[in-house]
């Protein structure tokens, strides 16, 4: 499988924060899934000097390019408008 490095961005508008808090349980129940599926390597969220989530960073796999778009343009984050930007770079997990 081809893996990837994922790191979004969320909005910077006021009701930014509220978005991602209400999205949060449908991306969270998609990670669950992704991980079922194999998909998954590990993810977790970036914060600000406050605490608060500002971001999101993740290792998945996927056997092709489409179905990581495929997923990309489904995950609650993306359709709920609480990811600006999604940077994606090919990615290589070491094996120590």
């Amino acid at each position: 499988m081809k893996q990837y490095l994922i790191t979004a961005y969320d909005y910077t508008d006021a009701e930014a924060l509220n978005r991602r808090m209400a999205a949060r349980p449908h991306h969270i129940e998609g990670v669950k899934a992704l991980k079922e599926s194999g998909n998954f390597i590990a993810a977790g969220a970036m914060l600000n000097e406050e605490g608060n989530m500002i971001g999101s960073t993740m290792m998945l796999q996927f056997e092709t390019d489409e179905a990581l778009e495929a997923w990309k343009q489904n995950d609650p984050y993306t359709t709920q408008h609480v990811w600006e930007s999604i940077d994606v770079k090919p990615f290589k997990v070491a094996v120590i």
